[in-house]
């Protein structure tokens, strides 16, 4: 068996006589009392010493008697021990209830003395209210009112105590600079710290000095807190001393002493030593010197105005983006970028130091904001739109509305920090004078008409670039039109010289930019030595219509727009979309796509009279022009007029304008369509008086059923089905659709009345069908939509039926045309066999 542990061995205690344990509750409340260990110990205690000692020589027989005559002892011992505990525990708890009957009598006593309390305090408030009971509200009121009185009567004896003491301070300070001419009692309270009132006694001091002289009102200063228009006094009392001229000067020092203060308090970051001399300060020009050296001695004025010579920074490829229309700008310049930035930090920060130090922070930090604006951020500004001014109008435009997007960001994250009211946003005043500052940095740039008259000089001058070579091409071309390019220059001839003649004089002219003149000659497609009209060369391709060139003039508008959506005030949104769509209009309407027109209208009218095929190579024009014509009236549509929506008299205009514009070109575009049907048509006519008399009566009856359609029939649908292939190339949707319908209308016309010509055999009849079959066939393959009726070419068809057709077989037919009969005879009449009975006899029935 182990030993005990020193612990466990220490909880009971032996006799020396009998090895008996004996231990006591103590031993039980240990913190440390294991039971395994104490039965150990029990144990132990049993066995005797000499056994625990002698040598084991031998093994010796097991003897539980000690043991059980140790476990019986302690068992009694744990017994009575129990008894014991109970009979604490019985007395603790009698403890506890005479404790809690002695508190109960506590709280009850506590309640009744409550219960006078309050009776006495509503004693009192009766006695208050001048009744014995206290329901009467009127009472009440009154009692409240005389409580009130008595406040207030107590309140203005308080302020009357405070007025003589300092009327008596105030005489003996008066009686000190008159009599000694000095200011002691003042100079001792301002070496003790009591700036705020040694600066308002002063101030008392200096309007008594006033009143008493005031022959010296000239001398005094304005700005240090003289009242003037002070009723001036008959008589003057005599001082031995310039009593005026110590308190100025004491004031003057005050000041001085309170701003060298201020500025080491500043230095050292002491909000609290900042925030007391401010206080002081306060009386002096209402704060103006202390506000003024709080912002001057700022370190961000000091570091920026070391760096108001700084270069503007950006590469050369970066200010070429920015006057490039086709490029994306580039976005704000970077040395304003960093300034705004660094305002971001520098005002966020120093709002929590301007909050700490000034009392009256909102106008520290209004002069703060007004001072960066109008200097640091409005002298960047400024280079940096000189700059883009003397690259292009573009370039400015886009610096313009840069700055002014990133500047108002600026203004709108300082509003939602809050400043000195941060985390909550600021006051309306602060958010007002942000506002103005903004405002006020680009009121230059928006003075009257002056930015939207920019964007029509930007837009004109690069529309004009860009179709320089289109207008230089039509005034080239003089001689008469024989191919559809030669026609494109009769067109436009004294509006396209025109524009050359004032675009040369713009590019000519000293108010331009070389940097600009060059970006425009680019645009131009011209070299520097080609500014002479003699030295431009243009190709045929410079006179074609573009679809890349309407779409940059578009893109070009658009930018505008959207531009001016940003920087106009909104009431003038729907006059610069009107100035700017009148140049679209002009520019691609009139002298782009009118032009062209004309141009293949003429060419299109040179082809009726001509004894070659006609030239159709003006109509792949017309495929641009329907898809640039639908891209303005788009454009125009959901984009132009919904900004517009504000002014209705403007909104009205625009639609007349542009319906205008597109009536006139969809006119000329529908004129040259029927101008091209015209010289198809007159071409299949021309085809048509090929046919020879003996084609449609043929001796050679197996030749003709062997042969195919006349000679006159495939040069018909050899010369359509190129005009098909042109159209369908050239054209889309509906016009191709009115297109070829009329054509085939047209050469159904042309057919029957061709038939009439001839007196065709009963083998030419057979020749008949299939010239008619071979027409039909033809058109069924056009691209007629629904504009073309449903079999309007059977008619041909069923024409050619009746030259072969028996009589019985006639009479049917005849008797099934209807209205058409009359029109179906003068067909019948021109088969050979009209004369014979059996014709004659279905003639004469119907």
């Amino acid at each position: 068996m182990s030993r005990p542990s020193p612990d466990s061995a220490s909880l009971l205690s032996y006799t020396t006589n009998r090895s008996r344990p004996l231990f006591t509750l103590d031993h039980f409340s240990n913190k440390e009392f294991i039971v395994k260990d104490f039965i150990e110990t029990l144990s132990d205690s049993a066995v005797p010493a000499s056994r625990k000692s002698g040598p084991a020589t031998g093994q010796q027989a097991f003897d539980p008697k000690p043991l059980i005559r140790t476990f019986e002892y302690a068992l009694n011992h744990l017994n009575s021990l129990s008894e014991e505990l109970e009979e604490r525990e019985n007395e603790i708890s009698g403890a506890v209830r005479r404790a809690e009957a002695h508190h109960n009598q506590n709280v009850e006593n506590l309640g009744r003395k409550l219960d006078q309390a309050m009776e006495r305090f509503q004693r009192l408030d009766s006695s208050l209210n001048g009744n014995g009971n206290g329901n009467d509200d009127a009472s009440q009121d009154a009692g409240g009112n005389i409580a009130m009185r008595i406040g207030e009567r107590l309140e203005e004896l308080d302020r009357q105590r405070t007025r003589a003491k300092d009327a008596k301070f105030l005489i003996q300070c008066w009686q000190g600079v008159s009599n000694s001419g000095d200011l002691r009692i003042l100079e001792d309270m301002r070496k003790q710290g009591y700036g705020v009132r040694c600066a308002h006694i002063a101030r008392q001091l200096l309007k008594i000095s006033i009143r008493l002289d005031p022959d010296g009102n000239q001398h005094l200063n304005a700005n240090k807190g003289a009242v003037n228009g002070m009723k001036k006094r008959q008589t003057t009392i005599e001082t031995r001393h310039p009593t005026r001229e110590i308190i100025e000067r004491f004031l003057e020092n005050l000041e001085q002493d309170l701003l060298t203060k201020f500025d080491e308090y500043y230095k050292r970051g002491s909000y609290d030593g900042m925030r007391d001399c401010a206080v002081a300060l306060r009386d002096f020009n209402d704060g103006a010197s202390v506000m003024a050296t709080y912002v001057n001695q700022h370190s961000f004025f000091i570091d920026r105005n070391q760096l108001i010579t700084e270069e503007l920074s950006g590469d050369v490829e970066t200010w070429d983006r920015l006057q490039d229309p086709d490029a994306e700008p580039p976005g704000v310049e970077p040395s304003l970028q960093s300034l705004v930035d660094e305002v971001k930090i520098v005002v966020q920060e120093e709002s929590a130091t301007i909050k700490r130090a000034f009392p009256y922070h909102d106008e520290v930090l209004i002069r703060f904001l007004q001072r960066i604006f109008q200097q640091s951020i409005q002298q960047r500004l400024e280079m940096v739109l000189d700059k883009a001014s003397d690259l292009s109008s573009l370039a400015f435009l886009r610096s313009l509305q840069a700055s002014r997007t990133y500047i108002t960001t600026l203004v709108d994250d300082l509003k939602t920090h809050g400043l000195t009211e941060h985390p909550e946003p600021v006051t309306s005043q602060i958010a007002a004078i942000l506002d103005q500052q903004l405002e006020d940095l680009f009121v230059p740039y928006f003075v009257g008409s002056s930015y939207i008259e920019r964007e029509k000089k930007n837009l004109e001058e690069l529309y004009s670039s860009l179709l320089l070579k289109f207008t230089i091409y039509h005034s080239r071309r003089r001689k008469m039109p024989t191919t559809y390019f030669a026609s494109l220059a009769q067109r436009g001839k004294e509006l396209a010289a025109s524009a050359r003649d004032a675009y040369m004089d713009k590019l000519d002219g000293t108010d331009l930019p070389a940097t600009q003149k060059a970006m425009l000659l680019r645009i131009a497609g011209l070299k520097d030595g080609e500014t002479e009209k003699k030295d431009i060369e243009v190709t045929d391709e410079d006179g074609r219509l573009s679809l890349s060139t309407a779409k940059r003039m578009l893109k070009w508008l658009a930018e505008g727009v959207g531009r001016g959506l940003e920087l106009s005030p909104g009431n003038e949104t729907p006059k610069d979309v009107q100035n700017l769509l009148n140049l679209l209009l002009t520019h691609m309407g009139e002298i782009y796509l009118e032009n062209a027109l004309d141009a293949a209208s003429d060419h299109a009218a040179s082809q009726e009279t001509l004894k070659t095929p006609p030239d159709l190579t003006h109509l792949p024009a017309l495929h641009t022009l329907t898809t640039i014509l639908h891209l303005l009236q788009q454009t125009t549509t959901t984009i132009l007029l919904p900004l517009c929506t504000p002014n209705l008299t403007i909104r009205r205009e625009i639609e007349k304008a542009t319906s205008s514009a597109l009536t006139t070109l969809e006119s000329k575009l529908s004129n040259t369509l029927n101008l091209t049907i015209t010289a198809t048509l007159n071409w299949v006519t021309k085809c048509l008086q090929q046919q020879k008399k003996t084609d449609f009566r043929p001796k050679d009856e197996e030749e003709a059923y062997m042969s195919n359609e006349t000679p006159a029939c495939q040069a018909v649908t050899q010369f359509l089905q190129r005009v098909a292939q042109q159209s369908t190339a050239a054209l889309d949707g509906r016009n191709l659709h009115l297109f070829l319908a009329e054509v085939a209308r047209g050469l159904r016309a042309l057919v029957l009345d061709h038939l009439r010509k001839f007196s065709v055999s009963l083998t030419g009849g057979l020749v008949i069908s299939k010239d008619m079959a071979k027409y039909a066939e033809l058109v069924r393959g056009w691209p007629t939509g629904e504009e073309l009726e449903p079999g309007a070419m059977d008619v041909l068809v069923e024409v050619g039926h009746l030259f072969v057709i028996g009589s019985e077989a006639l009479r049917e037919r005849l008797r099934a045309a209807g209205p058409d009969v009359n029109e179906l005879k003068s067909f019948v009449l021109k088969r050979e066999d009209a004369q014979s009975v059996g014709v004659q006899a279905v003639l004469n029935a119907i």
